[in-house]
């Protein structure tokens, strides 16, 4: 299910009473206030608050409710502590059941709420900058393909070119006493054969990319490439990029191209 679908069952999501825990939390090690895994400690701050406001309350279930989702919640933290990226974000409850978890790669703001449903104004504030988008790398041997959301690589993929030069690759040029002859004419038309193969190439990625957007369930996509090859991909697109980068970065961790491609248009 993408974060578009489940941000509407989410919605939708009540418990009839306080029931649901809401948590956002910062594990950013790159943000200087994180020093030191800092963000177990905000962990730790935010819901012992919860905790206490819920204990003043006097409401033994409430608080015997809350106390399980803290549990669950922690565990499910400190499971993954060694593979955190930015950002942590969890829905959790009991009746009806709902546990739902989020770790994200871009910016979150810690924060815990204890409500009678999700709290979802910032994951969707965060959803709209980094929706689920599809980045296009077209080169000359291939097209790679990032499916991302909230700014972690889903699915990292090719598609590659064969030129199919085998058939007309071999043909020999001759003059009129039988001598082999190679000149300017034989080599703008081999670089002619390979672009006009190249552009239907694109045209057919760009069909299948169209597919993808649609089963994915993009709602951007992003084309970044030689100036050259990134435009001729673009053009076969009937509906224009969000963005269009020209930098070849088809060798690039997917981290670095997220970074290249998404970071910089925030």
């Amino acid at each position: 299910m993408t974060l578009s679908k489940e941000l509407q069952v989410l919605k939708q999501y009540h418990s009839g009473e306080r029931g649901v825990l809401s948590v956002y939390l910062n594990t950013n090690p790159g943000d200087p206030d994180q020093l030191n895994g800092a963000w177990q400690i905000h962990l730790k701050n935010g819901l012992k608050d919860l905790d206490k406001y819920l204990t003043d309350s006097k409401n033994e279930n409430e608080l015997k409710l809350f106390k399980e989702m803290k549990k669950k919640v922690l565990n499910e933290i400190d499971n993954n502590k060694d593979d955190l990226h930015k950002g942590v974000v969890i829905f959790a409850s009991k009746n009806p059941e709902l546990w739902s978890v989020h770790y994200v790669q871009v910016p979150v703001k810690s924060s815990f709420h204890w409500e009678d449903h999700p709290v979802l104004e910032e994951l969707e504030y965060m959803h709209k900058a980094y929706p689920e988008a599809g980045i296009i790398l077209p080169s000359f041997g291939e097209v790679r393909i990032l499916d991302t959301a909230m700014g972690l690589v889903k699915e990292d993929f090719f598609y590659r070119f064969d030129p199919n030069l085998e058939e007309w690759g071999e043909k020999k040029n001759m003059d009129a006493d039988g001598r082999h002859v190679i000149g300017s004419s034989k080599v703008d038309f081999l670089e002619s054969r390979l672009k006009e193969n190249l552009k239907r190439f694109f045209k057919g990625m760009g069909t299948n990319v169209e597919r993808l957007k649609k089963e994915r369930g993009w709602i951007e996509i992003h084309v970044a490439g030689e100036t050259e090859l990134a435009i001729a991909f673009a053009e076969t697109l009937r509906e224009k990029p969000a963005s269009c980068i020209y930098k070849n970065l088809n060798n690039s961790k997917p981290s670095e191209i997220i970074n290249q491609v998404l970071e910089n248009l925030k």
